[in-house]
């Protein structure tokens, strides 16, 4: 496996107009979900809004705003909330990892616990329409469910459900490692090893892989997918963003 042309430290690349829908708690937004080995960072380019985030320090809500830049490692429960034509972009650690699976959201323990009900819960039937629609708000919905009480015992001092939630969702993607390694092998590490390789030829005297100087360029291949936590646009470079449901 290449990933040729990575971006940056090969990173994941994407747009996000957080989603209107008003859910069970009266705040509209998106859907609670956490990473397990990737670090996601949000680069707020217009309107206002917030992050919920849930950790072992308990319940945070950071205000966003242009210029606003929030980032959250690995375990981090995150919800984007929508304050008013809320815009960011969105970095991913590891190249495509998150649309391989590295995201759970934070459904009812009982759905945690059958992979099967998981997964259908989890899934779009469709890239867009209003059947695709449908089904994003619905896994939101849910996915609010199982994150309300999970907040609530934070903030009343019980971090336990909210570790339970982690090791869960950490036994239900242990299945998809060995294909997480290779694209990390790909896009991360390769990009890594790539640099030290360079270092070495320069302290060596040896400037010579400069011949393969270029600049290349994308826009997004696909407007408005729906998102863990909006309306996303994606674009087609390899380890940038999957066209995955995520």
């Amino acid at each position: 496996m290449s990933l040729e042309r990575p971006l940056p430290g090969a990173i994941g690349l994407s747009h996000l107009s957080a989603y209107e829908w008003e859910a069970a708690d009266g705040v509209c937004g998106g859907s609670p979900h956490l990473h397990l080995v990737c670090t996601e960072a949000y680069v707020v380019t217009g309107g206002r809004g917030a992050v919920q985030t849930l950790a072992p320090g308990g319940f945070r809500e950071v205000p966003l705003e242009a210029g606003s830049v929030a980032w959250f490692a690995p375990g981090t429960v995150h919800r984007m909330v929508q304050g008013g034509d809320l815009r960011i972009t969105v970095l991913m650690q590891n190249s495509g990892l998150p649309e391989a699976g590295d995201a759970v959201f934070t459904f009812p323990p009982e759905v945690l616990a059958d992979p099967e009900r998981y997964a259908e819960a989890a899934g779009l039937p469709a890239k867009s329409g209003p059947e695709a629609e449908a089904a994003a708000r619905r896994r939101r919905d849910l996915a609010i469910e199982g994150y309300r009480p999970l907040r609530a015992a934070l903030e009343a001092g019980d971090p336990g459900p909210y570790r339970e939630f982690q090791r869960t969702a950490a036994e239900l993607v242990r299945h998809r490692v060995p294909a997480w390694r290779e694209l990390w092998r790909a896009g991360a590490l390769a990009t890594a090893e790539r640099t030290g390789r360079q270092l070495d030829a320069l302290e060596a005297g040896d400037p010579a892989y400069l011949a393969g100087a270029e600049a290349y360029d994308a826009v997004p291949s696909r407007l408005g997918g729906f998102g863990m936590c909006g309306r996303r646009d994606e674009y087609e470079v390899p380890g940038a963003t999957l066209h995955q449901d995520g």
